[in-house]
C-alpha cells in the first residue's frame, strides 16, 4: 500500500472553479492502491515457469476453465440441462471483466458496469436474466418486463463541454445538427434492415447477423473510412462516435472496423414493457452481483485454479492447474472427458497443447487487445456540482483523456444523497497502441497512474475534488479486450475455434472478436450444449494422442 500525496491542481476563483486567473495547489493525502489481476499467473505463463508435481488428481465430467462470464454461462447452462458433473475453476481472476468490489456496503465495479436491455436474437441472454429474477414476465415475449430496480433510472448520462454539463453525451451543436440528425436516422434504418437472407444486419450474438455480402464488406474497411465516406465531416460527431468506439472496443474509429462502428449503434433493439427502447441495466457493483448470482449456481463446484497447460489424451482431457500462494506455486492436474475453455484466446494459445492443430495460428489469428484502467474512488462527500446541474449515473467530459466516471449509488432512490459514495473512472489507453500501453502501464509510477485515474474528475470539480476523497483503488486490465480491427468477422482461426467440436471446446467473447456480454454468454452456453453431448465430429487437433476425424 503507497502513501502519496494527490495533487489537484485547479486555477482561478471562478464559478466553476477552472479558470486560470488566481489558481493555487491543494494537496490531500489519501491511501490509494494499484491492483493488476492475473498478472502473477500471466507472467508465469509467459515465462513459462516450471511447476512442481501435482498434488491432487480430481476426475469430473466436464470442466470448465475460467470464471468470466462465457465460464459462468456455461456452468449456468449445464445446471439448466440438468447436469451438475462439472468443476468450474476461477482462473486468475473470479469473474474477469465483470469482477466488482466493496468499501464496506458500498459496493463498485472494478470491470463491466451495465448491460443493455437484449434484444429478440439474444433468447440466450433473456433466458438467464428470467432464470435469476431480473426478467419478471415474457421473457419470450416482444417487450419483456423487467425488475424495476435494475432498469437505469435518470439522470442518466452527461457531458461537461465548454465548461458546462449539457444532458446526454451527444455534444449539442446548432452547426452540426443536421449531420448529427442524418447519422442517427441512418442508424435507425439499419437497426431494422435485414439481408438478401432475411436475417437483421447486425444483432447480438453475432453469428445470427446477416451473411449478406454488402454487409461483409463494411469490415474491409475502417470506421474512420466509412464515416468519410459518407461525408460525415462534424468534429462532434465524430468525437462522439470515437468516444463510444473506445468506451466499447478499447479503441477508436480509425482502428475498429466500420462493420463493429456500425453494430454499436445499429446491433442493439432491446425493449422492455417497462423502460425505454435500448434502456441499461445497471448495479451498484456493475456486472459483479449479475456474475456473482451465476457464480451461486455452481455451488461447491467451483474452486480456485489457472489452467498451466490442456491436452488431450486417449480421446478426454488433461489440464495441469495451480494456484499461486504467497507466489509460490501449488498445481493440481484435472482429468475431463471434455473441457470448456473460457479463458481469453492470448492464454488459451499458451496452454493448450497444439493449438495450431485445430486451425488457430496465434500470429496471424490472434486479436490485438486493449489495454484499461478501472479507477474507484471512495469519496467520503459529494464534490460541489455546477448550478442546475444535477450528478448523473454516466458523466463524461468532453476531449477528456478517460472515458468519464459512474456513481455507485445512482441507482438508490432516496431522499438525499448517502453520505458516501464511489465513483468509478475508466481510461481505455488508446492514444498509444496496445502494446505501448502495456509498456506504460508496467512502468508508470503510482503518482502516474493516479494522475491519468483521476484526469477527468479533475476537469470536472477542479482544486474541490481533492478534499472529497477518502482512498482510490486503481485496476489495471493489461489485456482488457478484444479490438476489433478491419478484417476480425472474416478471421479464420475465430472460426475454426467456434466450429471445435472435440474433447476441448473453447468459449469466449474472442470467438466473436469484441467483447461483450451478450457474446461471452453465447459461447459458454453454446459450449454447454456440446459439452453435455458426446464428441461430435468436429474439429479436433491435429497430432493428439486420440486422431482428429476426418
Amino acid at each position: 500500500m503507497d502513501r502519496r500525496s494527490f495533487l489537484v491542481t485547479a486555477a482561478g476563483a471562478g464559478a466553476a472553479g477552472l479558470a486560470s486567473a488566481a489558481g493555487f495547489m491543494h494537496w490531500q493525502e489519501v491511501t490509494s492502491m494499484v491492483h493488476t489481476p492475473g498478472r502473477a499467473e500471466g507472467h508465469f505463463l509467459r515465462d513459462r515457469s516450471a511447476l512442481p508435481a501435482p498434488s491432487e488428481v480430481i476426475e469430473t465430467d466436464i470442466v470448465i476453465l475460467g470464471s468470466g462470464i462465457a465460464g459462468l454461462s456455461a456452468a449456468w447452462k449445464l445446471g439448466r440441462l440438468g447436469h451438475d458433473d462439472y468443476l468450474l475453476l476461477d482462473g486468475p481472476e473470479a469473474f474477469g471483466n465483470a469482477a466488482g468490489s466493496h468499501y464496506g456496503d458500498l459496493a463498485c465495479p472494478t470491470g463491466g458496469h451495465y448491460l443493455p436491455l437484449p434484444g429478440p436474437e439474444s433468447t440466450h441472454v433473456r433466458e438467464m436474466l428470467a432464470d435469476l429474477g431480473i426478467i419478471l414476465r415474457d421473457a419470450d415475449g416482444d417487450k419483456p418486463y423487467y425488475d424495476e430496480r435494475f432498469i437505469l433510472h435518470g439522470p442518466e448520462e452527461r457531458l461537461l463541454i465548454k465548461g458546462e454539463w449539457q444532458e446526454g453525451l451527444v455534444p449539442t451543436s446548432a452547426a452540426d445538427a443536421a449531420e448529427h440528425k442524418l447519422f442517427f436516422d441512418e442508424m435507425a434504418r439499419l437497426r431494422r434492415q435485414r439481408g438478401s437472407d432475411g436475417l437483421r444486419a447486425f444483432v447480438f450474438p453475432l453469428v445470427r447477423s446477416s451473411a449478406d455480402p454488402a454487409y461483409a464488406a463494411l469490415d474491409r474497411i475502417s470506421f474512420a473510412q466509412w464515416l468519410g465516406d459518407k461525408g460525415y465531416r462534424s468534429s462532434t460527431l465524430r468525437w462522439y462516435l470515437d468516444y463510444c468506439c473506445r468506451d466499447d472496443y478499447g479503441a477508436g474509429i480509425d482502428s475498429v472496423s466500420a462493420w463493429a462502428g456500425l453494430h454499436y449503434f445499429a446491433g442493439r433493439w432491446g425493449q422492455a414493457a417497462n423502460a425505454g427502447e435500448n434502456a441499461l441495466l445497471t448495479w451498484p457493483g456493475g456486472l459483479a452481483p449479475l456474475a456473482e448470482a451465476l457464480a451461486a449456481r455452481a455451488g461447491a463446484r467451483r474452486r480456485a485454479g489457472t489452467a498451466a497447460s490442456v491436452r488431450e489424451v486417449d480421446g478426454k482431457v488433461e489440464a495441469l492447474c495451480f494456484t499461486l500462494v504467497e507466489g509460490k506455486p501449488r498445481s493440481f492436474l484435472v482429468r475431463a472427458r471434455r473441457a470448456i475453455l473460457a479463458m481469453p484466446l492470448f492464454v488459451a494459445s499458451r496452454v493448450v497443447e497444439n493449438i495450431e492443430g485445430y486451425g488457430f495460428d496465434p500470429r496471424t489469428h490472434l486479436p490485438a487487445y486493449a489495454p484499461w484502467m478501472v479507477s474507484n474512488f471512495l469519496m467520503r462527500d459529494f464534490p460541489r456540482e455546477l448550478p442546475e446541474a444535477p450528478l448523473a449515473w454516466d458523466n463524461v467530459v468532453y476531449g477528456g483523456r478517460g472515458l468519464g466516471y459512474v456513481v455507485s449509488t445512482h441507482q438508490d432512490i432516496r431522499s438525499r444523497p448517502p453520505e458516501k459514495t464511489v465513483f468509478t473512472a475508466y481510461t481505455a489507453l488508446s492514444s498509444r497502441t496496445p502494446a505501448q500501453a502495456r509498456r506504460w502501464l508496467q512502468a508508470a509510477s503510482a503518482a502516474e497512474l493516479l494522475e491519468l485515474a483521476g484526469s477527468d474528475l479533475k476537469e470536472a470539480y477542479g482544486w474541490a475534488f481533492a478534499p472529497c476523497v477518502e482512498r482510490v483503488d486503481i485496476t489495471l486490465r493489461a489485456h482488457a479486450m478484444a479490438v476489433p480491427q478491419p478484417g476480425f468477422r472474416s478471421n479464420a482461426g475465430l472460426k475454426a475455434l467456434r466450429e471445435a467440436d472435440g474433447p476441448i471446446l473453447f468459449a469466449h467473447a474472442d470467438l466473436s472478436g469484441l467483447s461483450v456480454f451478450e457474446e461471452a454468454a453465447w459461447w459458454g452456453c453454446r459450449a454447454a450444449e456440446r459439452a453435455k453431448a458426446p464428441a461430435g465430429d468436429g474439429i479436433k487437433a491435429a497430432g493428439s494422442t486420440n486422431p482428429a476425424r476426418p
